[in-house]
């Protein structure tokens, strides 16, 4: 028989997007709204996250309109607003929400963000009936979409989000760079990376030339660890060739400090977000000095900061995005929410397709710390089987390196 009318005409589908921005969330924007309209709905954009949907509103038309996908950030700016209660803001909003959906006339709303973004859409799904997608978004890369990475006969539980490829090429183009200034000036540089409580991210600057060392969030550098760090610096830096060493760290490195006798990470400001989280920044900086008194060797601090977050969408996040809108829409048709898509294995860019996907209760996503398969906490180093994870995921990059072995000249 035939259909007259497409499945969801007359309905509408709101999109926001919430939390940090990544090279990718365009891209998922784009992919989303396609696969909506295809469906029949009409499709709106939710400005600023959660905060859009807070007072009299702030929603664009997305229906029939160009979009580049390709370039990064969001378009639907983004906030960290929480429209339920936290410490840093006792009242709840969640009525201000749920009067705009009802003047918008939003029926379905997809939520691209990490676990803060999705857990308040997922709560008001299950307080309040509110029908929601989440879509999957950080280049921390810690969302737990138990993803598995098949490798050598074994299973290990990886994650793959949108917005890691990208900014994992970012870090490793950014780590080429500034090796050769290490390698002008003979110096060990601590390059920070962005992590607040996972070393994804920061283990892509191996595939840039840096040096096999590197710390993360997952283990923490007690006094004792400390000293053996120092040790295994030292010895690295001195069989380096070039007498250098680009070493690094995550900015939520957990690093003992000989004033307070305590283990903790070094915050940037000690303000927080709404969902309570302190801003951190500046580990690189302490390594770095630390290094130099202790070890003699002349040692600076490098932050990447937003520069993994910043520019456009690579391939493989592109298709990626496409990949999971693809399961969204399996969603929509199947009127299954309070669901997000994930990988459910991890696969090489050609083999990005709908039938390698799975959908996850949005409740139960939480963080996934690095696994234990991918860092050797013993030798502060990261494992074939990760190079691994990031050569299916980003494909090794060619960077060059200036091969040299000039003859000493001897005074006759």
């Amino acid at each position: 028989m035939k259909q007259e009318h497409k499945l969801f005409q007359g309905k509408t589908l709101a999109i926001l997007s919430g939390g940090g921005d990544t090279p990718a969330i365009n891209s998922s924007i784009e992919a989303v709204r396609n696969r909506a309209s295809l469906l029949g709905f009409k499709v709106f954009g939710v400005l600023q996250g959660w905060k859009g949907m807070l007072g009299d509103g702030n929603v664009v038309d997305l229906t029939n309109q160009p979009y580049d996908g390709w370039y990064g950030g969001t378009a639907l700016r983004s906030s960290r607003t929480n429209p339920f209660s936290s410490k840093k803001n006792p009242e709840s909003r969640v009525s201000q929400v749920l009067r705009n959906l009802e003047r918008y006339k939003i029926d379905v709303l997809v939520t691209i963000g990490g676990d803060d973004t999705n857990g308040a859409a997922k709560r008001l799904y299950e307080t309040e009936g509110i029908p929601v997608i989440g879509f999957p978004k950080t280049i921390d890369n810690d969302l737990r979409t138990r993803t598995i990475h098949h490798y050598k006969g074994r299973e290990i539980e990886a994650v793959l989000c949108p917005g890691f490829p990208s900014a994992a090429k970012a870090i490793a183009e950014f780590t080429a760079n500034i090796k050769t200034t290490a390698e002008s000036h003979s110096r060990i540089i601590v390059l920070e990376v962005m992590g607040r409580d996972a070393g994804w991210l920061t283990g892509t600057a191996i595939f840039g030339g840096g040096g096999p060392l590197a710390l993360i969030p997952e283990v923490e550098v007690t006094r004792e660890r400390k000293e053996f760090f120092f040790e295994t610096v030292k010895e690295h830096y001195m069989r380096s060739p070039k007498k250098c060493l680009v070493i690094p760290v995550s900015e939520g490195v957990r690093w003992f400090d000989e004033k307070s006798g305590k283990v903790d990470v070094v915050y940037a400001s000690s303000e927080v977000d709404e969902y309570g989280h302190p801003r951190f920044g500046g580990i690189s900086g302490v390594i770095a000095s630390e290094i130099s008194n202790k070890l003699g060797i002349e040692a600076r601090a490098q932050i990447s900061g937003y520069y993994a977050r910043a520019g456009n969408c690579r391939h493989y996040d592109r298709r990626l995005t496409q990949t999971l809108a693809d399961k969204v829409a399996d969603l929509l048709i199947r009127e299954e929410y309070g669901m997000m898509p994930v990988m459910k294995n991890l696969v090489p860019f050609v083999e990005l397709e709908e039938f390698n996907t799975s959908a996850i209760d949005m409740g139960k996503v939480g963080n996934k710390p690095l696994s234990d398969d991918y860092f050797d906490a013993n030798t502060f180093t990261f494992t074939d089987a990760y190079r691994n994870f990031l050569e299916i995921v980003m494909e090794k990059p060619e960077f060059g390196d200036f091969l040299y072995d000039f003859p000493v000249v001897i005074p006759e």
